[in-house]
């Protein structure tokens, strides 16, 4: 009798630590709990940082842009979250040859993409791609071009969303599908790094849903210089009606900022939808929405410095990435690509 009441409990606690390891239904969880961790403080630590005048001004391939980096893997490591399995470190290389330019005076040195990632539970083969560029445009006659708002908003971005993807899986709740977090390089110098990683992917195209790009989202543009409630979204029906209607959703839901689609337009002469990193991806037919705020005085200028950042916007926009990326990494289907893309 003794033994079989040992071995009940045995299996009964076994029972309890499978339960307790098991994944929680996503749709059950309490998602602004989530979005919540994504903090105009944390944001700004990292900004602080990423976009500080040791980084040099993060041109591609120098030291102070390998100093980015290495705070970017820092983080992650310290929220407990690793490089994908299927690569063999945090870097994807991208060789100086393959940015090369014709009649290019410029040679870029070799650089890299830094990727981390979340598997998911239940559909871990299909991967949803979170992209931001952490290169700027370095030194200039001395100054430093910080890069706060280009791309030092959407980097920092990422770090949070990921911050909060983990916390939720930490809670039980870890995302159905996995989330690819990709620091690209090279943006400032054509779009050289998502380039390069479309067209050598760590997964499958035919398997990644989407790419949410974030890339400045920390200011406000002349606009909307009396309401910074807005966000613009880029290419989110391009290629898909229901990726649009998802960020639509979620919005709705949880950020409620004004989605302003005038870039969007095929018309506007801006064509800001062919001058980020998730063009790369939408020209091999996967589904994109690019975050944006506009141009500022400082696009480009030395002023584009940590202190100018409305943390309050960053913070928000961050979020609406993110409950839109919970929505595509624990939906029942993927967004259905039923558009050219044009």
């Amino acid at each position: 009798m003794k033994k079989i009441g040992i071995l009940s409990l045995s299996l009964l606690l076994v029972a309890c630590s499978v339960a307790k390891n098991s994944p929680k239904d996503p749709a059950k969880a309490d998602v602004a709990k989530y979005m919540n961790t994504i903090t105009q403080n944390d944001l700004k630590k990292h900004l602080y940082i990423v976009a500080s005048d040791s980084m040099q001004g993060r041109d591609t391939g120098t030291e102070g842009q390998k100093k980015a980096g290495r705070y970017l893997i820092s983080q992650y490591t310290a929220n407990g979250i690793s490089y994908p399995k299927a690569a063999d470190g945090w870097y994807q290389k991208v060789p100086s040859e393959f940015m090369s330019k014709a009649f290019s005076a410029t040679k870029l040195n070799d650089s890299e993409n830094i990727w981390a990632f979340i598997e998911g539970t239940e559909k871990p083969d299909e991967i949803l791609v979170i992209s931001a560029h952490y290169d700027h445009v370095g030194t200039k006659n001395g100054e430093v071009y910080n890069g706060a708002d280009d791309d030092g908003s959407g980097t920092v971005s990422l770090l949070e969303i990921a911050q909060a993807f983990i916390q939720a899986k930490k809670d039980g709740y870890g995302p159905k599908r996995s989330i690819l977090f990709l620091h690209v390089t090279g943006e400032e110098h054509g779009l050289h790094g998502s380039r390069y990683y479309s067209e050598h992917p760590l997964y499958p195209v035919a398997n990644t849903i989407a790419d949410l790009n974030i890339d400045m989202i920390g200011r406000r543009d002349e606009a909307h210089k009396d309401n910074g409630n807005y966000v613009y979204v880029i290419g989110s029906d391009r290629l898909s009606t229901d990726l649009h209607n998802i960020n639509e959703a979620a919005n709705k839901k949880y950020t409620n900022l004004n989605l302003d689609y005038t870039f969007n337009d095929r018309n506007d002469p801006n064509q800001f939808y062919f001058r980020s990193d998730h063009y790369n991806f939408a020209k091999k037919g996967i589904p994109i929405i690019f975050y944006f705020n506009g141009v500022h005085d400082d696009y480009h200028q030395p002023g584009d410095k940590p202190e100018k950042i409305e943390y309050d916007l960053l913070a928000k926009r961050a979020q609406l990435a993110f409950v839109t990326a919970w929505q595509l990494a624990n939906g029942d289907n993927r967004p259905r690509v039923d558009k050219d893309g044009r």
